[in-house]
């Protein structure tokens, strides 16, 4: 995913978010209905989170220092993880206190048409933000199905919008559906049970957030198309003969680790041999362009070492295998 891509969702997120608060703000002090104001802090902190989101990304920018020498690109992955948790605790905690109180104590819906119309502006307003996050994302998903773009993308601004947007579509259905059903019968329960329902919503999708996102913070490997170039690009065929193991690590969204060991010829020269692996990086580099620290190291391949089984997860620095 691209930077620029990210950032555009994000600022179309926080402008709608931002207008559809106050809006729905405002409908509650005029109706006193639970499920506006359950909308009204959902709206604020989603806000929040596009805030902390665009903060993630502008400090990932930093250079590299001497204590954090391969950057500061998981920041990224930080603020997205701290987006679940406000997710969870602002908004989907307190949609359900608010549901409980009111399931508890009900009364009826004031001045009717305030919540109806900025509910329906809510509906229009979400739907130019989440069309936006569509479009962004269909530029970078390529073949992959919505849930592997969630499940796989490495950059998390995009899914993040994505479900904030879709959750925040689903929730003024069920806010619309609650107030509608609470002025039908004229009866405050269903405006509880609406609140109710947004807050089980926003926890559940505060759960697939830190999932998500946790697994990027503990660090996850190239995508399998960005692994197969780089294992092709390697290889020279005369002096680089074999890629005896390969690991990868995404620095951040935009950059990638390569560690690998491999063969060369036994009678090379060491000049021979680091013009090699010289070359080697610079065709790793062409084939996968955020490959940007990598790291190869040369080594004689041992038939006896590789049918013997060594597992290089557990003695990668073993003989040649």
């Amino acid at each position: 995913m691209s930077a620029s891509g990210g950032t555009k969702a994000i600022v179309a997120a926080l402008a709608a978010n931002l207008a559809i608060a106050v809006a729905k703000f405002v409908a509650f002090l005029f109706s006193g209905s639970s499920s506006m104001l359950a909308e009204s802090v959902h709206s604020v902190a989603d806000s929040g989170n596009q805030g902390l989101l665009l903060l993630g990304g502008k400090k990932a920018q930093r250079e590299a220092t001497p204590q954090h020498p391969f950057g500061y690109g998981r920041e990224r992955y930080i603020y997205a993880f701290l987006v679940s948790i406000v997710l969870f605790s602002v908004g989907g905690m307190f949609a359900i206190y608010e549901g409980y109180e009111k399931i508890k104590h009900p009364h009826e819906i004031e001045a009717w048409y305030w919540p109806v119309g900025v509910l329906v502006f809510a509906i229009i307003a979400e739907t130019f933000s989440f069309r936006t996050a569509i479009k962004e994302s269909n530029a970078v998903r390529g073949d992959l199905s919505w849930k592997e773009f969630v499940r796989r993308a490495k950059a998390p601004e995009l899914p993040v919008v994505l479900l904030e947007d879709l959750g925040a579509l689903v929730g003024l259905i069920l806010a619309l559906g609650g107030v509608s059903l609470a002025l039908a019968t004229g009866n405050g329960v269903w405006d509880g049970i609406g609140t109710l329902c947004i807050g089980v919503l926003l926890i559940v999708i505060a759960v697939v957030l830190a999932a998500e996102t946790k697994s990027l913070l503990l660090g996850e490997a190239a995508g399998v198309d960005d692994v197969k170039k780089i294992e092709d690009a390697v290889v020279d065929g005369r002096t680089v003969t074999r890629l005896i193991h390969m690991r990868t690590l995404h620095l951040g969204p935009e950059e990638l680790l390569v560690a690998a060991k491999v063969a060369v010829q036994h009678d090379n020269t060491a000049a021979e041999v680091a013009s090699a692996i010289n070359a080697a990086e610079d065709r790793i580099r062409e084939a996968v362009p955020i490959a940007r620290v990598i790291y190869l190291e040369p080594d004689i391949y041992s038939e006896s070492a590789a049918a013997n089984g060594v597992n290089p997860a557990k003695n990668p620095d073993g003989p040649g295998h």
